[in-house]
């Protein structure tokens, strides 16, 4: 029979949910019973072994049987975790679990880990943690279906109705879910396996649970091929070891003087393996000739320093270099439409981009640049030329900023140009949506005050201040709004002159609204010939102003005022503004 490797599994969900605490009570599973060798800490990875999931399965059902080695759970929670374990066309978990506080139900992060789940098409089950918290429940460790049976009418009712809720959750996003033992075909629903990270109730449940989607659902994709492939997660320079690389090894086998092709910032590089080191449940780490898929192991490579993390590590075969380049470059080529106008995103792993950029496009947003690297001074250079002023951002996600970039931005263009740094994508998006109403709303204003509006004024007698060059007049505005700069026509559609300035008891004014009376400053008529007491005018409007005006939210008096404008065009020019 094929040999088959462990499933990888990933562990998302809110901050606060209980994500880390599942993990160290996944950890603790073998440890606290003090049993050697049953449960092995990797680097990055905890993997739980065939003996473990046996011993726990057979506490909850008899008939539970697996040939897979083990679950390789992947130690750091979260959706960058999992977006880091990128290779072209998905991921390299086999499994998620989606963990979710059953008090508070999904939250923002939530969703986001679920769209990045159906992405990435990775089956996966809910852990709704913190059982213990139900009024009345209670909490033990063992199986969740053995402390069922002990609970009280009560607490279960208190149960299942925050169960409903979250399977009514899942429901908005397509999911069927149900409570995993009333599940007969994982492949249709689901599975929500009741959980407390902090009692270990629910924990064995949902080790076997997993340990049998692996089984019955993913067998041909854990078959081993001979091949080595990885994934960096991280690099760092260790002392008493020099440059080093968090790897999760996803296929195949590694050994010690291999050589490896991995992506830096400028390319392929070719680099050799001189060291393995795996670790142990307790004690240092363990250097080792070799390690087989799946694995979690820290590799002593020289010169890593411009390697990038989430990005492909392969092992090196004689004679297939330049195909496995070939793959390779296709494999962390990014999955996201790049436009000549938009935003820029910087992040530190690949699938962190891919992930931001995927949010970014289901709010409309285009990238013109997406790289894995610090914040640059050309990203800021290039953010300030975009046309479109809600595209003037910079994305920096787990990285920062240059320092030339930093003195640039607030040297030269800190009022065109948002930077927006953070690790959490959708905190990063929340701030991104406040700024870009903000700027919608200053750039509506903007708008609105270089727009002319029809307005329709009157000359009051005994208010004539000044006969000409300019006329000084005092005016009704008998409706629309009237702006300083404006041309002004007679009712026979003559054109009579300018508006120099506008002004209300000595103080000069921008605008003046329907009702105001104020002293205008009219560049071109004199009083008593082109213009007399009580005459009315007009605003001027040219055809694509008059087009304009009719999309805006004009008041019943505005849009009146218009169609005068309108008729009056239009007895020289029958189709004017048509």
């Amino acid at each position: 029979m094929t040999a088959l490797r462990q499933p990888i599994v990933c562990v998302l969900g809110h901050v606060d949910h209980g994500k880390t605490t599942i993990l160290d009570r996944i950890r603790g599973t073998s440890l606290a019973k003090k049993e050697p060798g049953l449960i092995t800490q990797h680097i990055g990875a905890t993997e739980i072994d065939l003996d473990t999931i046996l011993k726990i399965s057979s506490a909850i059902s008899k008939r539970a049987k697996f040939e897979i080695p083990g679950l390789l759970f992947i130690d750091t929670p979260g959706h960058r975790a999992f977006s880091s374990l990128r290779k072209r066309g998905g991921t390299i978990a086999d499994l998620a679990v989606l963990v979710v506080d059953v008090r508070e139900g999904f939250k923002p992060q939530t969703y986001e880990s679920l769209e990045i789940i159906k992405r990435s098409k990775t089956p996966f089950v809910v852990s709704a943690n913190k059982i213990d918290r139900i009024p009345g429940y209670r909490s033990v460790d063992r199986p969740f279906v053995k402390s069922l049976e002990e609970q009280s009418k009560n607490a279960v009712e208190k149960l299942d109705e925050t169960l409903y809720s979250l399977i009514y959750q899942l429901s908005e996003r397509g999911f069927d879910g149900d409570r995993y033992d009333r599940i007969t075909d994982f492949t249709k629903s689901v599975g929500i396996v009741p959980t407390s990270a902090k009692t270990g109730e629910g924990i064995s449940d949902l080790i076997m649970i997993l340990a049998g989607l692996a089984q019955r659902y993913l067998e041909q994709r854990l078959t081993i091929e001979e091949k080595g492939e990885g994934v960096v997660m991280e690099k760092r320079e260790e002392e008493g070891l020099g440059d080093t690389l968090d790897v999760i090894l996803y296929n195949g086998n590694l050994k010690k003087g291999d050589e490896i092709l991995l992506m830096g910032v400028n390319g392929v590089n070719r680099k050799k393996v001189r060291g393995i080191f795996k670790a142990r449940a307790r004690g240092p780490l363990i250097g080792v000739d070799s390690v087989r898929a799946a694995a979690g192991v820290r590799l002593v490579v020289p010169d890593i320093g411009d390697v990038v993390p989430g990005s492909p590590l392969r092992v090196l075969i004689e004679g297939e270099e330049e195909e496995i380049k070939r793959s390779f470059e296709r494999e962390i080529e990014l999955e996201i439409k790049i436009d000549e106008e938009g935003v820029i995103l910087k992040a530190d792993t690949l699938g962190s981009i891919e992930a931001l950029a995927n949010e970014l496009k289901g709010l409309g947003v285009k990238v013109a640049r997406a790289a894995v690297r610090e914040i640059t001074k050309d990203d800021v250079l290039l953010a300030s030329t975009m046309k479109d002023p809600l595209e003037r951002a910079i994305f920096g996600f787990g990285v920062g900023i240059l320092s030339d970039a930093e003195e640039f931005l607030n040297q030269k263009v800190k009022e065109k140009v948002r930077i927006f740094t953070g690790d959490v994508i959708y905190s990063l998006i929340e701030d991104f949506e406040k700024w870009s109403e903000e700027m919608k709303r200053m750039v509506e204003e903007e708008k609105r005050k270089k727009m002319v509006y029809p307005a329709a004024i009157k000359l009051l007698p005994g208010f004539v201040f000044r006969m000409k060059d300019p006329a000084i007049v005092g005016v009704r505005i008998l409706s629309g709004r009237l702006k300083s700069g404006v041309s002004l026509l007679r009712e026979d559609g003559r054109i009579i002159g300018k508006v120099r300035s506008i002004e209300d008891s000595g103080k000069r004014l921008d605008e003046a609204f329907q009702g105001m009376e104020i002293a205008a400053s009219i560049e071109g008529p004199t009083v008593g010939r082109q213009i007399k007491i009580d005459d009315v005018l007009y605003v001027n409007l040219s055809e694509e102003e008059a087009r304009a005006l009719e999309k805006e939210d004009l008041t019943f008096d505005e849009k009146e005022v218009l169609e005068k404008i309108k008729e009056i065009k239009r007895r020289q020019k029958i189709l004017w503004g048509r």
